[in-house]
């Protein structure tokens, strides 16, 4: 049974709590363990490794002294390193000063430990959290392939079209007399822009070694290829591999006929025909109103209903290089990293709604949204949000690991730490603040739209 299947087996809330669970549990422990392996290296002794918080469900002790526990709370983790007071790191008074004594030990403490052992213990968290975006976007870009060139036919897709000459292998070289750009070309996307509106279009193919002209559906049909969560569609029970046939009584044939639709509602609702699989139905949806980011920067707020289209036929992929592969497992994570503190910017000055900060309960759904369709669909969004708690540790706010970089940088300008007095209000202000905006984000997850 694969995982879309336990959804409609076994019904949506209780496995939307577990793949919630199971994406934190292994960002978390992708994290902790950056902690606690480059605090190893670094000569730091740990004294717990823990997913998770409360009662101890499950622990061991390892032969370097370190217990390893899973407990009872699955949100969250922590490492703690000999001369930490709890989780956060906080400092025990009583151990080191038990540990001034002896220069070995002090040196095995996360607070005797030299500046740079502990900055690379400290920023290793949020760095394992970056590796493990950019190798699952690099490891799926490596298997899915990139789009051949020039554009061949891959898999045909089950369409209600009236009319598909199309094959699997066909080389397309022009449509209705005008030549397919190169797919890496700028002109390729104004040449699909520029398709003429008909629901059949002639293809120029080469198909086993000659050239001829066949029929087929227009290239960007009204096609689902993938819904987005929290959306509109996931709400209206939309799936991937719909085709939308009509709008309010009215036929189309394009994406863009449903994309125009769609913004010019208004937010009004909208009554669509979906042809699933040979059936026909009726769905209502009510388009939400989305801020998106711009390519240009920026943000711009439309009315969507949540779906991503795609080409009448599965373009024909080839395999990119390792190094293609990880320069786009990077760049895909920096697109995450600039989208959000962008997105944060916006936000904060109110050009964009304050309702796009998603909550526990907001990222519980996505989760199980993303593994309903499918375990790619889920490993790729267990990157996204490990980055996305890479990215918020790296914040200056005391209690996460940036406000820890953030002293050891004071440290470093001044020769010393700050006061200890200092150090537990500054902690105090940061679980402060870090507790409100979870209260904050919950909210949003609980009164926006």
């Amino acid at each position: 049974m694969d995982i879309s299947a336990l959804f409609s087996a076994f019904g949506g809330t209780a496995w939307t709590i577990f793949f919630f669970v199971v994406a934190l549990s292994v960002i978390v422990a992708i994290h902790e363990y950056g902690h606690y392996i480059v605090g190893r290296w670094s000569g730091i002794q740990a004294d717990v490794f823990s997913i998770g918080f409360g009662p101890v469900l499950w622990s061991r002790m390892d032969k370097r002294g370190t217990r390893w526990q899973i407990a009872a709370l699955p949100f969250g983790g922590y490492v703690k390193f000999a001369g930490d007071a709890n989780a956060a790191s906080g400092k025990d008074e009583a151990a080191m000063k038990e540990a001034q004594s002896d220069p070995t030990a002090l040196r095995a403490t996360m607070h005797g430990a030299p500046l740079w052992a502990r900055a690379a213990t400290v920023a290793a968290g949020p760095v394992f959290n970056f590796a493990l975006s950019i190798m699952v976007f690099a490891i799926v870009g490596y298997s899915n392939g990139v789009i051949r060139d020039p554009l061949t036919v891959g898999e045909l897709r089950p369409l209600p079209a009236e009319v598909q000459e199309l094959r699997s292998g066909d080389v397309v070289l022009a449509i209705e007399g005008t030549a397919v750009p190169s797919i890496n070309d700028a002109s390729y996307s104004d040449f699909m822009s520029a398709l003429p509106q008909k629901p059949v279009l002639e293809y120029t193919i080469e198909r086993d070694g000659s050239e001829r002209v066949v029929a087929g559906p227009f290239l960007r049909p009204p096609l689902v290829s993938s819904v987005s969560p929290q959306s509109a569609a996931v709400a209206a029970d939309l799936e991937r591999g719909d085709v939308i046939t009509a709008v309010d009584g009215n036929p189309i044939f394009a994406f863009g006929e449903l994309k125009d639709a769609v913004e010019g509602s208004d937010g009004r609702s909208l009554n669509l025909t979906v042809w699933r699989n040979g059936t026909v139905s009726e769905k209502v949806l009510t388009p939400k109103r989305v801020d998106e980011p711009q390519p240009e920067g920026g943000f711009a707020t439309q009315w969507r209903i949540g779906i991503a289209s795609g080409n009448a036929f599965e373009p024909a992929t080839q395999s990119p290089g390792v190094g293609e592969a990880i320069t786009g497992g990077v760049a895909q994570t920096w697109r995450i990293i600039s989208g959000s503190i962008s997105g944060l910017g916006y936000m904060i000055t109110g050009s964009i709604s304050t309702c796009n900060l998603s909550g526990p309960i907001g990222i519980a759904q996505v989760s199980g949204t993303m593994a309903s369709q499918g375990l790619e669909s889920f490993i790729w969004f267990i990157a996204v949000l490990s980055t996305a708690v890479g990215l918020l540790n790296l914040f200056p706010i005391p209690a996460l690991d940036g406000g820890h970089l953030v002293f050891y940088a004071y440290e470093a300008v001044t020769g010393k730490p700050p006061s200890d007095s200092a150090l537990r209000v500054l902690m105090a202000v940061g679980l402060a603040l870090v507790l409100s905006l979870m209260v904050f984000a919950l909210g949003n997850d609980l009164f926006c739209p």
